[in-house]
């Protein structure tokens, strides 16, 4: 049986989440402040984390950047009345796998924790050791290292995550939608600019001060990692 914490400060929300998930099959756990939280969110019993943002004691900015380094595959659903763009782009940027926005329908979020659940449970399975090669970029998918030569590139989750999707589609153009739906599990928004952020973050690791440059940018298209003769 799977188990869900939930980190939110609002206790009618907190408990109204907790027995819908109960009655769908979950075990659930509810804390209400961030500290806590953080402590409870990295034990191995917990299967999925709902985060609320505006928490005392430790923001779920926090928090969710805390967790995602020690516990980089737990699924993260944030939940929270903070919906501007920035602050979704923000979340997604800390490790988050989803972001709902309140109110919500609580179908919605039965079905994005089953989506993450699936998606997790895909990750497991395939984490098997593959080594992939563009040029002299090297990105192991068992390790999670990633080398251009004899350069060793650290990379964040997200960013390991949308480099092994480009690198498995080597030579193909990806439009962003599909790259928001594979790496993050978006409905993409074309208002959100994640994709671009990310893109840029990437650049700058593994392209900028080497050659050839791999990702390239089709206007109007999408993204693709190749190298150009």
């Amino acid at each position: 049986m799977k188990k869900i914490l939930i980190i939110e400060d609002d206790r009618r929300i907190a408990q109204n989440i907790s027995r819908g998930l109960q009655q769908e099959g979950y075990t659930t756990e509810v804390v209400y402040e961030g500290i806590n939280g953080r402590q409870l969110a990295m034990q191995p019993d917990v299967d999925l984390l709902i985060l609320d943002l505006t928490l005392p004691g430790l923001s779920g900015f926090e928090v969710c950047r805390s967790v995602r380094a020690e516990r980089p595959h737990l699924p993260i659903i944030m939940l929270t009345a903070l919906g501007e763009v920035d602050d979704k782009v923000e979340g997604l940027a800390l490790g988050a796998d989803d972001y709902i926005v309140k109110p919500f329908d609580f179908r919605e979020l039965i079905a994005r924790v089953a989506t993450c659940f699936r998606r997790s449970s895909l990750g497991q399975e395939s984490r098997k050791e593959e080594v992939w090669r563009v040029a002299n970029l090297l990105v192991n998918t068992s390790t999670k290292e990633v080398k251009r030569g004899s350069v060793v590139i650290d990379l964040t989750a997200r960013e390991f995550a949308l480099l092994n999707y480009l690198i498995r589609n080597k030579g193909r153009v990806m439009a962003k939608m599909d790259i928001a739906e594979a790496v993050w599990g978006l409905n993409f928004d074309p208002g959100t600019n994640v994709v671009e952020v990310y893109v840029n973050y990437l650049r700058k690791k593994i392209d900028r001060d080497f050659e050839p440059k791999l990702i390239h940018n089709r206007p109007g298209m999408g993204y693709v990692l190749k190298e150009e003769v």
